[in-house]
C-alpha cells in the first residue's frame, strides 16, 4: 500500500524528544526525513540509556524510518550542506530558542530565501515571543507554568509531575497537525510559512474542562486524586486486593451501577447522590460507601459484575501488566524487529489504523551519521569531497 505522506521531504533538526516524535510520525505516514545530528555528539538522547550494545533505546525509540547525516553546522561546509538539503525539503523542523537560530544561519528568514516554498516549524518551551521566549525550557517547567502540576495528585499530597512528558508529545502532535496543515496550503497555494509551536502552549490547550470551570465560574482546579470535578463515581476504587476504575458518568449508568452491581437500590434515593452534581459535591462521602463495599471482593470480581452490567470499567495496570495485555498486543501496538546493532527489539506501534494508507515500520532509527555519503551523493558531492568533509570535521565517517 502507498502511504499517506510519501513524496514529502522533511529535514529534522530537532532532537530529544517533542521534534523527533512528531517527525517519527511523519515517517510512519510515509515522508522521507533526514535526521541532521549535531558533529561530533549527534542527538541528546544518545547519552541516555538504557543501552543495548551501546545503543540507546531511549533514542532508538523515536527515530525509526529516518535516514540520518552528522553535520557540523558552525563550519562553512557543514551549512552549505544543509543549505543544499533546504533546497529540496518541504519541511524543516527546528528546537532552538530565539535568536540561537539566526547566529547558526538557519533561521526561517535565511532558509525562506533559499527555499520560498519551505515549511519551517520551531518547537521550544515558551515559544518564540513573549516575555519567557529565551528561558530554557523542558517538559516539567512547562507541566508548572501550565497548572498541570498543582492540579495533579492527592487531596492532601504534594504537586505531582504527570507521569509521562505529556508537553513534549503535547507539542510534537501539534507540530504535526500544524505541519501537515500547511502542506495542504502549500499543495493548493505553493506558499510555505513559518509555525511557532511551543510546550506550554500545546500542553495548555489540552486543559479544556479546567478552563470551562474557571471562565464559567472562577472555580480553580484542585488536586483531586483519581477522582472527576463534575462527575461521580468516575474514579478509582479500593477493592479486596487491589484498586479498579468505576465510571457511571451519568444517571442511567449510576442506576445500573446502584441496582446491578452493588445492590444499593437505596443510594438512588439518597440525598447526597440523587443527580450527577450532587454526587461529585460528595464525592468523598460516596468513595467511601462505595469502598465499603468493594472491599468484601476481589477486582477480578466486581471488574467481571462491572463488565456485563454495563457500566464502564477498568484495571489500573502497572506498565509491564499493560504491555502484556491482549487487547494491546491485539491492536499491534507492540512492534518487533532487528537494530543492526542492538539485535531483536521491540517498540511502540503506529496508534492509528489506516484502511487504506497505514502507517509503517520501514527502518530502524540511523545510526550516527549512518547516511552521510549516501545522503551527500544524493546532493552531487563526488567522494573525494566527502573525505576532504571528513578530514575536516564536518561530518564524521
Amino acid at each position: 500500500m502507498e502511504q499517506a505522506l510519501k513524496g514529502m521531504k522533511v529535514l529534522d533538526l530537532s532532537q530529544v524528544l517533542a521534534g523527533p516524535y512528531c517527525t517519527m510520525v511523519l515517517a510512519d505516514m510515509g515522508a522521507e526525513v533526514i535526521k541532521v545530528e549535531k558533529f561530533p555528539s549527534g542527538d541528546d538522547t544518545r547519552s541516555m540509556g538504557p543501552y543495548i550494545n551501546e545503543e540507546s533505546y531511549m533514542y532508538m525509540m523515536v527515530n525509526r524510518n529516518k535516514r540520518g547525516i552528522c553535520l557540523n553546522l558552525k563550519t562553512k561546509q557543514g551549512l552549505e550542506v544543509l543549505y543544499r538539503l533546504i533546497k529540496n525539503a518541504d519541511v524543516f523542523i527546528e528546537n532552538y530558542r530565539p535568536g540561537v537560530t539566526k547566529k547558526l544561519g538557519i533561521d526561517y528568514d535565511t532558509l525562506k530565501a533559499i527555499n520560498p516554498a519551505l515549511i519551517y516549524c520551531s518547537i521550544s518551551g515558551y515559544g518564540q515571543t513573549g516575555p519567557y521566549k529565551d528561558k530554557g525550557g523542558y517538559d516539567i517547567m512547562a507541566q508548572g507554568l501550565s497548572g498541570l502540576i498543582d492540579m495533579t495528585g492527592e487531596k492532601a499530597g504534594k504537586p505531582v509531575k504527570v507521569g509521562i512528558a505529556i508537553h513534549d508529545i503535547a507539542a510534537a502532535q501539534t507540530a504535526i497537525h500544524s505541519i501537515l496543515s500547511a502542506y495542504i496550503y502549500r499543495l493548493k497555494k505553493g506558499a510555505g510559512q513559518y509555525i511557532d509551536v511551543s510546550l506550554v502552549d500545546s500542553g495548555l490547550a489540552w486543559t479544556v474542562w479546567e478552563a470551562a470551570a474557571y471562565f464559567g465560574k472562577g472555580e480553580v482546579p484542585q488536586r483531586n486524586g483519581t477522582a472527576h470535578r463534575v462527575s461521580a463515581p468516575y474514579q478509582g476504587y479500593k477493592t479486596q486486593d487491589g484498586f479498579i476504575l468505576i465510571g457511571a458518568g451519568n444517571q442511567k449508568l449510576w442506576e445500573k451501577f446502584c441496582l446491578h452491581v452493588v445492590h444499593k437500590p437505596e443510594w438512588l434515593t439518597d440525598e447526597r447522590f440523587l443527580t450527577n452534581s450532587i454526587r461529585a459535591k460528595n464525592a468523598s462521602e460516596l468513595e467511601i460507601e462505595i469502598e465499603e463495599v468493594l472491599s468484601e471482593h476481589p477486582s477480578s470480581y466486581w471488574l467481571d459484575l462491572l463488565d456485563s452490567s454495563g457500566v464502564p470499567s477498568g484495571p489500573i495496570y502497572s506498565y509491564d501488566q499493560t504491555l502484556n495485555d491482549e487487547h494491546i498486543l491485539s491492536r499491534e501496538m507492540i512492534v518487533d524487529y532487528v537494530h543492526p546493532i542492538a539485535g531483536p527489539m521491540k517498540t511502540l506501534g503506529f496508534p492509528a489504523k489506516f484502511s487504506e494508507t497505514p502507517g509503517q515500520f520501514r527502518t530502524a532509527a540511523p545510526l550516527l551519521g549512518q547516511h552521510n555519503k549516501e545522503i551527500l551523493s544524493e546532493l552531487g558531492y563526488t567522494e573525494d569531497e566527502v573525505q576532504l568533509l571528513i578530514s575536516a570535521k564536518v561530518m564524521n565517517g
